[in-house]
Order: structure tokens, then C-alpha cells, then sequence
């Protein structure tokens, strides 16, 4: 955040000191004085306390918008008056006057970094930003025009929902922008919702939700029912941060919060990162020749309990470390938009050599505090939600999808029965079946049970010579087939997990080299192997259609 001297006025002997009308602004959040000027060239943001300031749709545009390039669309549609409301029309007439906007939505297109896209800005100003007719109309026009120019839709939300000046008329936009935006979504175009403090009710439960990407403001009020009538209803005090930003994230609702001043750079980002690209446009250059099997070289034999050993270590790079080495810019992608975001798994999208990948990981922790909060690497319904998402997003935008697989299997607490861990798991297995983008897994650790093969329903599966793919743990084997936990080493030979033995029975497709187990010391150099690898994968999937990429994912399970 920008840090500014503190601007002082010196008084005059003998005069009383006066401050000049228009430049100073109160912060609602600590209550300071602050000067308007520094306010501005802070992007509206409190520099004392960091608390974001509502902001006119011009000053919104402003930032957003390259310059000269907003035209405006939609202008001047007439107002319905459905139940004839008392001072209703004199009331928008005298909106429109003195805030010189067109309603509570300003719609139009506009460049973005020079990436053009139709952007709709909504303002509180105008009757608390509610969704009337020509609300509804306006976004839902323009999402039409979006959609018959092949645009991207950015909304830039702020409202408090249905306006009650007209009833069921204001209720029915919510089911209008709604079919408006499947549509555009059907013609797999991307549309970006901006959440801004507050968004509420009607406009909550409609377009402000649908974005393929979700993103919002730090501190921003975010709910369907507000924070008063909640308190009013169950008549209790709600907690502290409830609705907000950060709390939405929290539970998986949004993909990320973005600090003013890096919104412009992120809508741009993401416009691009979704292009749908031909695959022969995306096709990546083998740049060498990849690694065949026989380069493996012969080494002295290394038991199965080895593997598994090497497989857990705590020093085993993660499926994080592998994504930042292998794709560049990546961008994390958070929430199942229901529940949570699950820190066991890890999703969002990156590039190799240009191409634009889906990339998804298990994600183990190093230290005790991070294992916590990666749940030790074993995923809840919600994690496997989330992951469904982003392969859904991916398919819709037509990109390969790369998922490095390292859990000791699916959570199995209680709340992970309740929230139907069962049903997340084979969902994803009865989604992944059927996607029409190439879909490639890897195990770079432990593949435990059905929580790993969750991620793991692809065109190729590929394993790292020191992971393993099992049933369940060796532990777990040795005590129901011998009541005996202690001969976990045995069993582990017995259930034949190592990658030399999954290879020969046909359950993986290659075999990631490690010349010495996997660490921090020599993760470049496997990573740039592994990569060379996903290069070929991507050369040899991308040109197939979709119909035939599916068709091959399922013949090779079907063989099984």
C-alpha cells in the first residue's frame, strides 16, 4: 500500500485556522481525517487503516478502463413504474441529474491492458444500487452483445438486491441475467464478477455468483440477507469479519481478493489466460527429444518398503514446487463455491511455453503448522469439489489439464462423511470419465486408495520412480489380511505398489526418473525432465477432438 506524509497547515498569527472546503475526507473504518488528494492517488483506500472507499462509477471506469477506449451501451431505456409507487419516477429523474448516470448500472466495452471486453459497473449511489427493470435489462443486453461479438463480461457489483419500488418486476431480473449469462457461458466465453462492499440480496443470488471467476475487494460486505436482518431473525451477535471478503474466501465462495490497486493488471491477466486457442495454435515445439523408458538407468534394487518410505518423506518436494518450477505465472484458484477452500488441494492456471494449462495438485505441508492447514495432504469433499470446478472451467475453455497426485488417501473424519465424501470422490470419477480436453495425471508421492485416483482418471497416468499407487497403506493391508500392522513391509512387496510394478501391469503409461529420491537439492533438474515430458504429452493430445480424447480415456480404463 502507498505511504504519504501527513499534509499540515500552518496558521497565520492572528488569525484562527481554516481548512479549505474539499480536501479532506472522514474514514468510516478509523475515523481519521485524511487528505482527499492522497486518498485519490491511493486508489480510494484509507492509508491509515487500509479501509476501502465506495467510489463512483467514472472513478471506477477510470481505473479499469484504458484511456478514451468505454463506450457506453444500452443508454436510455425507460423506467417501468409497476406499482405505481409514490415519488418513485421524480426520484431516478432526480438520480440521473445529479449523479450524470444513466441508472444504477453503467454498461458498455471497453480495452483492458488493451484486451477488450464489455464492462458493467454497478453504483450504490443510485437508490443503494438496487436491481430494478432497467437494471436487468441493461446487464442482460449487454451480456447478448457480449456473447453475438464473442466478448468476455466483466460486472462490477455493488448493491443492496431487489429494488422494492417495483416488486416482482425486480425479482424476475434476477432469473433474466441469469439465462443471459448461461448462454454466454455455453458459447464458452468468460465472464469475471468483481464483488464490491456491499453486494447483497437479489444481485447476490444472481450474477453477482455466476462468474467463471470470482473475485472481490478486501473488506467487502458480501451476502444474501444482510448482517441486521440476520441478527434481527436469529437474534443473536454475529461474529466479527461475518460476510466479508476474507470470509467468503475462507468458505470457498470466491477464487481470490485483489487489492485495488492490482485489479486492472488481474482482469487483464485472466481475460487472456482464457482464450479459447485452437489446438493448432496451442500446439507446444518438442523442444527435445523426451526421455524414453530405457533411459532409466539400472540401479541396485530398491524394496517396496523403500518406496513407500521415500514416497512419505517429509523432504519430498511438493505438488506447489512442481508447478512453480514447470509453468510459469501461475495463478491460484480458490474454493469449491460452496462450502470452503480446501488447502489439501491446490488448483488454478498456468503457462508452458504459452499455452495455457489447468493445473491441479494434493498439497502436502513440510512443517507441523502447514500440514495443518493442508490437512496432510488428504482431501475433504470439498477439496475434490473444488478441483471438479476447475477441470469443468477448463474443459469449458478448452485447456489441458495436468493433476500431480501425493495423498495418503481422502480424509475420513466425520464431517467428511457428513458433507458426502462417498459421493465428491465419485463424482469427480464420473466427470473426469467424460472430459473432452486431454486430461494428464501424475503421482509424485503416495497414491493412496480412491482419494488419489480422484485426480487421477486421465489419458495418461504417469508415476515418479519413488512414489507409489496403492489400495490402501501397507499398514492398513498387513492389519486386515494378517491382523498384523508390523508386516507392512511384507505386504507392501505383496500389493505390488512401485511404479516398475504398476508399469507392467498396465495401470500407468511412464516412469519420472530419479536418479536420487527427489529433494529441494536436485527438484530443477526432475522438474525440468517432468516438463519435458508434459511437452510431448501435450504435442501428441492437443491436435485430438473431443469425442476421440474421451473415447481414449475410456478405452484405457475399460481395458483395465
Amino acid at each position: 500500500m502507498l505511504k504519504f506524509k501527513k499534509t499540515s497547515y500552518i496558521p497565520v498569527a492572528g488569525k484562527e485556522p481554516t481548512v479549505p472546503e474539499g480536501l479532506w475526507i472522514k474514514c468510516d473504518g478509523c475515523g481519521e481525517l485524511l487528505y482527499k488528494e492522497d486518498v485519490r492517488q491511493n486508489h480510494y483506500v484509507c492509508y491509515k487503516c487500509g479501509k476501502y472507499f465506495r467510489i463512483s462509477t467514472r472513478k471506477r471506469l477510470k481505473m479499469v478502463a484504458d484511456k478514451g477506449t468505454y463506450e457506453k451501451w444500452e443508454e436510455g431505456i425507460s423506467n417501468q413504474d409497476p406499482l405505481v409507487y409514490p415519488d418513485y419516477q421524480e426520484k431516478i429523474t432526480a438520480l440521473k441529474e445529479r449523479l450524470k448516470i444513466d441508472e444504477a448500472v453503467t454498461c458498455g466495452v471497453c480495452g483492458i491492458h488493451g484486451e477488450r471486453a464489455v464492462v458493467c459497473v454497478c453504483d450504490g449511489r443510485f437508490l443503494m444500487g438496487s436491481m430494478g427493470y432497467v437494471v436487468g435489462e441493461k446487464i442482460t443486453r449487454a451480456v447478448e452483445r457480449a456473447t453475438q461479438e464473442r466478448l468476455p463480461v466483466v460486472i462490477f457489483t455493488c448493491s443492496g438486491g431487489a429494488r422494492m419500488q417495483e416488486g416482482m418486476v425486480s425479482l424476475m431480473q434476477m432469473a433474466k441475467t441469469s439465462a443471459a449469462l448461461k448462454r454466454h457461458a455455453k458459447a464458452g466465453l468468460l465472464y469475471i464478477s468483481v464483488l464490491t462492499d456491499p453486494t447483497t440480496g437479489g444481485v447476490t443470488a444472481s450474477f453477482a455468483m455466476l462468474g467463471d471467476i470470482i473475485l472481490a475487494e478486501p473488506g467487502a460486505l458480501v451476502g444474501f440477507a444482510g448482517p441486521r436482518v440476520i441478527e434481527q431473525t436469529i437474534r443473536q451477535k454475529l461474529p466479527e469479519g461475518f460476510q466479508r471478503a476474507e470470509f467468503l474466501l475462507e468458505h470457498g465462495l470466491i477464487d481470490n481478493i485483489v487489492e485495488r490497486e492490482d485489479l486492472k493488471d488481474t482482469l487483464a491477466k485472466l481475460i487472456v489466460m482464457h482464450r479459447q486457442v485452437e489446438a493448432k495454435e496451442a500446439l507446444i515445439p518438442v523442444r527435445r527429444k523426451y526421455r524414453e523408458e530405457g533411459s532409466l538407468k539400472r540401479r541396485d534394487r530398491v524394496s517396496a518398503w523403500e518406496r513407500v518410505q521415500r514416497a512419505r518423506d517429509q523432504e519430498r518436494p511438493t505438488a506447489f514446487e512442481y508447478i512453480q518450477e514447470i509453468f510459469s505465472d501461475f495463478m491460484e484458484l480458490h474454493g469449491d463455491r460452496h462450502l470452503a477452500d480446501d488447502g489439501a488441494i491446490v488448483g488454478g492456471i498456468g503457462y508452458l511455453d504459452g499455452c495455457p494449462v489447468t493445473v491441479i495438485g494434493q498439497q502436502k505441508g513440510k512443517t507441523t503448522k502447514e500440514n495443518l492447514t493442508r490437512n496432510f495432504g488428504m482431501p475433504k469433499p470439498e477439496g475434490y469439489r473444488k478441483a471438479l470446478r476447475l477441470m469443468e472451467q477448463a474443459e469449458k475453455f478448452r485447456r489441458p489439464i495436468v493433476c500431480f497426485v501425493d495423498t495418503p488417501g481422502a480424509f475420513c473424519g466425520m464431517e467428511a462423511e457428513e458433507r458426502g465424501q462417498g459421493e465428491a470422490i465419485a463424482r469427480n470419477l464420473f466427470e473426469m470419465s467424460d472430459l473432452s480436453v486431454p486430461v494428464l495425471s501424475i503421482v509424485i508421492g503416495e497414491g493412496g486408495s480412491g482419494g488419489a485416483l480422484a485426480l487421477a482418471v486421465g489419458n495418461e497416468v504417469w508415476m515418479m520412480e519413488n512414489a507409489t499407487y496403492t489400495i490402501l497403506s501397507p499398514e492398513g493391508f498387513a492389519s486386515i489380511m494378517w491382523k498384523d500392522s508390523s508386516k507392512a513391509p511384507e505386504a507392501a512387496e505383496r500389493m505390488r505398489v512401485t511404479a516398475a510394478e504398476l508399469k507392467s501391469l498396465g495401470i500407468i503409461d511412464k516412469i519420472i526418473s530419479e536418479p536420487q529420491p527427489a529433494n529441494a537439492q536436485n527438484l530443477s533438474g526432475i522438474a525440468e525432465a517432468m516438463q519435458e515430458e508434459i511437452r510431448g504429452f501435450l504435442h501428441r493430445y492437443l491436435p485430438m477432438e473431443a469425442d476421440a480424447l474421451a473415447h481414449q480415456r475410456y478405452e484405457r480404463f475399460r481395458g483395465m
